[in-house]
C-alpha cells in the first residue's frame, strides 16, 4: 500500500462524536440524547443525522460541527424563507481572482456594523438589519451562547449556483472563527475536504470527503479550526433543484492595518505575516 493511501486509511478512521457543553442555564434543551452521543461517523461518507461530531484534531486545534436538523420548524422555516427571499437585498457580487474580474454564482448581501472583504471585493458595512434575522441570530445566542455580529445571505436561485472551495479564513474573522449557519429552501448537499499536508502540494486525492445534505430548517455550526483545516463548498447540481437561502452568521472584527493577501490563495494576513504564501 502507497503512503498516501495509507495515510488516506489513517485519516479516514472512525470519528467519535461529542457532546456540546452547555450553559447550565434552566429550560435550555439538550443538544444530543444518549443515542446520538454514543454514535459514529466514517470519514468519506455521508453526515446525515442531528449531532456534535470531531472531524480532525491536529496541532492546530480540533475541528468540529454541529448539526441539528429542523432547528426551525417547518412553518417558521416556510415563513422565514418566504419572507427573506422576497424582502432581502439581493445582488450579485463581483470578485477577482488573478486579476480577471468574475461574477459570483449566486446572490449574496451583507449585514454587519463592518465591511466585509474576499475575494478582492468589499461588502459594506450595513446596520439596517431586519427583525427577522436579529431574532435568529438571538435564538443562536440563547440557545448557544454565540455572540454573533454579522451575517452573509446567500441565495442559490437553482442548482445551477454555487460556491467553489474555500475556507472562511479570513484575517477579519479572528482565530478559530464559528460559523453558524441556517438553510431554508431546497436541499443542497454541503461538502467539506480536508486540507493536504504540505508535502502533498495541495493534491487532495487521498484526503478525507464529508458530504452533509442541509435541508429547509437545518441548523450547521462549524467550529474550532474547521477553517484551518478543511474547505468547504456547495457545487453545481444538473437537476432541478428550487432557490436556497443560506444564513451564514459569524463574528467580523475590525481588520488590521497593513495585512495582505497571499496572492496564490487569497487569504487576508495578519501585518506580521504580510506577503505570506500560505
Amino acid at each position: 500500500m502507497s503512503d498516501k493511501r495509507q495515510r488516506a486509511r489513517v485519516q479516514g478512521s472512525w470519528a467519535q462524536q461529542k457532546p456540546r457543553a452547555k450553559p447550565q442555564t434552566a429550560g435550555k434543551e439538550k443538544l444530543l440524547n444518549t443515542s446520538l452521543s454514543q454514535s459514529k461517523i466514517r470519514l468519506f461518507d455521508l453526515l446525515d443525522s442531528s449531532g456534535d461530531y470531531e472531524i480532525s484534531s491536529e496541532p492546530s486545534g480540533v475541528s468540529r460541527l454541529c448539526l441539528i436538523h429542523n432547528f426551525l420548524s417547518t412553518e417558521e422555516a416556510d415563513w422565514m424563507f418566504s419572507k427573506l427571499l422576497h424582502e432581502l437585498p439581493w445582488s450579485q457580487k463581483t470578485n477577482y481572482r488573478l486579476g480577471e474580474a468574475y461574477e459570483e454564482p449566486r446572490l449574496t448581501c451583507w449585514f454587519g456594523d463592518l465591511p466585509y472583504t474576499y475575494s478582492h471585493s468589499t461588502m459594506n458595512a450595513n446596520t439596517q438589519w431586519p427583525s427577522e434575522l436579529l431574532s435568529l441570530r438571538s435564538l443562536l445566542h440563547q440557545r448557544f451562547s454565540l455572540d454573533l455580529n454579522s451575517v452573509l445571505c446567500n441565495l442559490y436561485r437553482s442548482g445551477h449556483d454555487s460556491i467553489g472551495w474555500h475556507s472562511d479564513d479570513e484575517a477579519s474573522l479572528g482565530e478559530h472563527p464559528t460559523i453558524a449557519s441556517i438553510s431554508l429552501g431546497d436541499t443542497r448537499v454541503f461538502s467539506l475536504r480536508k486540507k493536504p499536508a504540505p508535502e502533498e502540494h495541495g493534491d487532495f486525492t487521498y484526503c478525507p470527503h464529508i458530504k452533509v445534505p442541509l435541508s429547509h430548517g437545518t441548523l450547521l455550526i462549524m467550529e474550532g479550526a474547521t477553517q484551518d483545516d478543511w474547505q468547504h463548498q456547495v457545487a453545481k447540481e444538473y437537476h432541478d433543484r428550487g432557490p436556497r437561502i443560506n444564513l451564514t452568521f459569524r463574528t467580523i472584527h475590525q481588520e488590521p492595518e497593513g495585512g495582505t493577501e497571499c496572492f496564490q490563495c487569497e487569504r487576508r494576513t495578519l501585518p506580521k505575516f504580510a506577503g505570506f504564501v500560505c
